[in-house]
């Protein structure tokens, strides 16, 4: 049997903690036998919920207690000082300590952040990790990268997110030379606010990304282009308005073939196709967005989570584990700072 993969779960973090973070745990190690995953938070509330499936494969959990819960509206950066015995610290201790490959919650965005930073650590040469989650599209999937971690970037900054975001569409996704393009008002170069026109050619002159210049907001779910860099404030932008227009297109959807029964006629017989449609467009897929750049593997899944979200992001790890996606992106960033002396 492969090497398993020790996966961190804040048992504590989201809406639905601790029973959709232990449901997942469980779905994982059943699913899978490539993964250990470990619980943190309070010994009572975990066991409790665990008891709730007597089938899993139990030498494959563990339990690491925890105290303290970092909630949602706390400062970030106090949270994480004061609470040092909270399910999202202890994990992302365990990282650090190497006790554990890889970290996932649902908490709190702004402690995973700081967290992920200060106890984690950057790897070398890494100036902002940025979230990067993939985004159904119609040819597949592209990777948005920032989403929520640096709002104030700089073009140094984008330059490193279009490489990272370009190894791990290679490296975790399979698609080679992926093509990278810089969100924008318009597709001229002269276009755009002063960040992107002061990043625009610093990617068009980077060697080893494809770039193929600036994306307009409408042009990303067509998959245009395979990693969309933008700085955190529009990417966040982008993936709300995205997660919210397709809940509202799938209700809509839902609500038109059930107003009539010729309509429900004929919803049984395209249900198949609808239902294999929708699916390729459900966030929830593809798991949750990796904070790349850090020496460890940390992935945020969404606050309101269910279990099926969580289990894909312990899937990513494992991934991006036997993909070395953190020693690619640390390589490549080191010799893009040897080619800038140059």
């Amino acid at each position: 049997m492969s090497e398993l993969v020790k996966v961190v779960v804040d048992a504590m973090g989201g809406d639905y903690a601790p029973q959709e973070p232990v449901k997942a745990a469980v779905e994982a190690v059943t699913e899978r036998k490539d993964i250990q995953v470990i619980l943190t938070g309070p010994e009572d509330e975990v066991h409790a919920q665990l008891a709730k499936y007597p089938d899993y494969p139990k030498d494959r959990i563990q339990v690491v207690p925890a105290t303290e819960v970092i909630q949602t509206a706390e400062p970030p950066v106090m949270a994480i000082q004061k609470k040092k015995d909270s399910s999202l610290v202890v994990g992302l201790k365990m990282v650090k300590r190497q006790e554990a490959d890889a970290f996932v919650s649902c908490g709190s965005t702004g402690a995973i952040l700081v967290g992920g930073q200060v106890l984690v650590g950057r790897l070398k040469g890494v100036e902002r990790p940025p979230l990067a989650p993939l985004i159904p599209t119609e040819k597949g999937v592209s990777l948005l990268i920032d989403c929520g971690a640096t709002v104030d970037a700089r073009s140094s900054h984008l330059v490193q997110f279009a490489k990272m975001g370009s190894i791990y569409m290679e490296n975790v996704v399979g698609i080679k030379n992926p093509k990278v393009a810089i969100v924008n008002i318009g597709a001229e170069e002269e276009k755009g606010n002063a960040l992107v026109k002061e990043t625009f050619p610093l990617l068009k002159a980077c060697p080893g990304i494809n770039f193929i210049g600036s994306i307009e907001a409408r042009d990303i779910p067509s998959g245009y282009a395979d990693v969309v860099v933008c700085e955190a404030f529009v990417g966040n932008v982008i993936l709300k308005l995205y997660e919210g227009l397709a809940g509202t297109l799938m209700k809509k959807i839902k609500g038109g073939l059930m107003s009539s029964f010729r309509s429900k006629l004929g919803a049984l017989l395209i249900k198949p196709a609808l239902k294999k449609t929708l699916k390729s467009f459900d966030v929830t897929e593809h798991g949750g967005a990796p904070l790349l750049g850090l020496k460890g593997l940390v992935v945020k899944c969404h606050g309101s989570a269910r279990s099926i979200e969580i289990k894909n992001g312990i899937f990513q790890c494992v991934q991006f584990k036997q993909q070395r996606i953190n020693e690619k992106i640390g390589e490549h960033i080191l010799e893009m700072a040897d080619t800038s002396k140059e």
